[in-house]
């Protein structure tokens, strides 16, 4: 398995209000799309992979009208 930081990101997109809420975290996996759809489960959500040269992995999330940003980094 892989190692990686995680950073999650959720936007707020409520009028007059641009605080995110963000969340550090270190996780094993092989396959982080996996991951994150384990991670929202049972909603219907789009995914949005975005996949860097250096091994970065950006996974927005958009449900109910908030977006989730996952950015997987190998360590």
């Amino acid at each position: 398995m892989k190692q990686y930081e995680l950073v999650r990101e959720i936007q707020n997109l409520c009028a007059n209000n641009q605080m995110r809420d963000v969340f550090f975290d270190e996780v094993e996996t092989d396959d982080p799309v996996l991951w994150v759809k384990n991670a929202v489960k049972g909603r219907q959500v789009t995914l949005t992979v975005e996949q860097k040269a250096n091994g970065e992995l950006t996974i927005f999330v958009e449900s109910a009208g908030m977006t989730q940003k996952f950015l997987f980094t190998p360590i």
